[in-house]
């Protein structure tokens, strides 16, 4: 009965990101919005995935801004995981146990994460 609530919890929180990236991000005439405006009809335009930008330092840049967003949902889910299980121990001094743990370790994986992620902006900054 656990694995069912998990699997529709789970499927209730991802299908509705999932439909919000199909989206269609054309502009109100129609083209899109990074083909040149003297683009004739009927051409195809190809967008650039990684924007107009293409330095090294931008790239790492924004390969590091999306781990961190994935490392801060897997440690959110983390933080729900392990309050659950303490909350629903029913007085079993093993489960207890077992949702303070996974809460100490999740705090201290955020701040060795956030920690790490300050150093590498700190030398990144200093180096350009």
């Amino acid at each position: 009965m656990k694995k069912v609530i998990l699997i529709l919890f789970f499927s209730l929180i991802l299908v509705p990101s999932s439909l919000a990236l199909a989206q269609n991000d054309k502009g109100s005439s129609g083209s899109s919005s990074c083909c040149p405006s003297g683009t004739a009809a009927g051409t195809t335009c190809l967008c650039n995935p990684l924007g107009s930008n293409t330095s090294p330092q931008v790239l790492i840049g924004n390969i590091i801004n999306a781990v961190m967003g994935i490392v801060g949902s897997i440690a959110l889910l983390m933080f729900i995981f392990g309050g659950l299980t303490w909350m629903l121990s029913g007085g079993s001094a093993e489960k207890v146990k077992k949702g303070r743990d996974i809460l100490i370790w999740s705090a201290i994986g955020l701040v060795v994460i956030f920690s790490s992620y300050a150093i590498v902006y700190f030398v990144i900054t200093k180096i350009k």
